[in-house]
């Protein structure tokens, strides 16, 4: 319960009508009570229990390290999402944060495993969150005079500069080898030595939930606010009186105090730190999966980070050709779901609202398999070019889904191409029955939404 103290008489003569308390009678000077958001609180409540017990069902040594890097990707895909979604500002150096970030807080553990710094382990990615937040100082004042595409620009030209700076001075970066360091040093409070990886799991989890609901907290400030604002109108904000470069400025800066903590954490995980972690393709990939997963919604990015570790870990050991299915997955959700993932899970929450969703299941089942028979198709032709291209000396024959597919032989070729004709066609028409039923779910929706505000 929020208590809100009333104003006193005296206050409450000197202020105009319009600020008048709504009931005069009512004598000044109680406490009025305001209910709690109960749903917040239980989506809150739900994350740090799924935080809590994730590593209990998931107790291989394999899925506490996969959990432990989506929590350093989630902390780095929302600060992203503060410059793109929430600041529209695209990005492609946000890497430089995270690695700079990385790349300190290794120097930091090493000076605590000589004993030159008196600080636990636990606080060494606090460490890279200050780095990073001292780099943006310099690099943002510069990024953010301009926006738009000459911002994405600076960007750019930054990143690549502190990508090749990385290989100019190993004294500080470590060349091409890196710089590595062993998280086991320093005090063991309550025999806490982060050695096996539980326990450096619940490190990165306090983060990940802290850092969350501090990130959280930021988009309910004013100065949250004003950034959704110069986002969307900049010459309004001008016009009241704020100046928008400093506006993105501040963001910029806490952006990137956060994307240090993620590589503070991301360094403790890994002990070791290369160049790779301030290049354009790791801020490529800050980019793609935020996007993916929903820019325009604040829990988007950790559908994303989720997304980026499976597909880094898991989607690169199956296939080859990962990054080409990951590539046309970005094309097509570019084309038909700008909003990505996140925004396709709201449209179907507001369906349900209205009690609708039901009808949509038969379509979506249709959907999937249909889209599931082109998918095999396009799969199997990719899986043979890339077998002929990288794998020639061990024949043209490879096996695909318990299925023996011939590389030189037309009769896979065809049936490949047969596949993805039959699921193309199946498919189109499906999504046109599809396009038909949402369309006057979404006209019912409208006039029940104009109904009840007649009421």
């Amino acid at each position: 319960m929020n208590v809100v103290p009333k104003p006193p008489a005296s206050a409450t003569a000197l202020m105009p009508d319009s600020a008048a308390p709504e009931h005069p009678d009512v004598p000044t000077g109680y406490y009025e009570f305001k209910p709690l958001n109960v749903g917040r609180w239980i989506i809150w409540g739900l994350f740090a229990l799924l935080l809590l017990v994730a590593p209990l069902v998931f107790t291989s040594s394999l899925s506490q390290t996969l959990l432990s890097q989506m929590g350093v990707a989630i902390i780095v895909c929302l600060s992203y999402n503060m410059l793109l979604g929430q600041g529209g500002m695209l990005s492609f150096g946000h890497a430089v944060y995270s690695g700079l970030g990385s790349f300190l807080a290794i120097h930091a553990l090493n000076l605590v495993s000589k004993g030159n710094l008196p600080i636990p382990v636990s606080l060494v990615p606090i460490v890279g969150g200050l780095a990073g937040m001292l780099f943006a100082v310099v690099f943002g004042w510069v990024s953010t005079k301009k926006a738009g595409t000459t911002f994405a620009m600076i960007t750019l030209g930054i990143g690549e500069l502190v990508a090749a700076m990385s290989l100019m001075f190993p004294e500080v970066f470590g060349g091409e080898g890196g710089i590595s360091s062993n998280r086991v040093t320093g005090p063991h409070p309550l025999g806490i030595t982060f050695g096996p990886q539980i326990q450096l799991y619940y490190l990165i989890a306090v983060y990940t939930f802290i850092c969350t609901a501090l990130m959280f907290a930021f988009t309910r400030t004013p100065l949250g606010r004003m950034l959704n604002a110069v986002r969307d109108n900049p010459e309004r904000v001008e016009f009241v009186g704020y100046d928008t470069q400093k506006v993105r400025y501040f963001a910029f800066i806490i952006a990137a105090f956060f994307a240090g903590i993620s590589g503070g954490l991301a360094a403790l995980n890994f002990e070791i730190v290369t160049s790779e972690v301030v290049s354009g393709a790791r801020s490529g990939v800050y980019l793609l999966f935020t996007f993916l997963g929903g820019a325009t919604f604040f829990f988007g990015p950790i559908i994303g980070a989720i997304l980026m570790v499976m597909a880094f870990v898991l989607l690169s050991e199956l296939t080859k050709a990962w990054l080409l299915y990951l590539g046309l997955v970005f094309l097509f959700m570019v084309m038909y779901a700008p909003g990505g993932i996140a925004s396709l899970i709201m449209m179907n929450l507001r369906v349900a609202a209205f009690g609708r969703l039901k009808e949509l299941w038969v379509s979506y089942l249709a959907l999937a398999a249909t889209a599931l028979i082109v998918l095999l198709g396009a799969a199997a032709m990719i899986e043979m070019v890339y077998h002929l291209k990288l794998n020639a000396a061990l024949g043209p024959e490879l096996r695909f889904l318990g299925a023996t597919l011939n590389a030189h032989g037309l009769n896979s070729w065809f049936g490949s191409a047969f596949v993805i004709l039959t699921g193309l066609g199946l498919f189109e028409v499906t999504r046109r029955h599809f396009v038909r039923q949402w369309g006057e779910i979404q006209e019912f929706i409208e006039k029940e939404i104009k109904r009840r505000e007649a009421l």
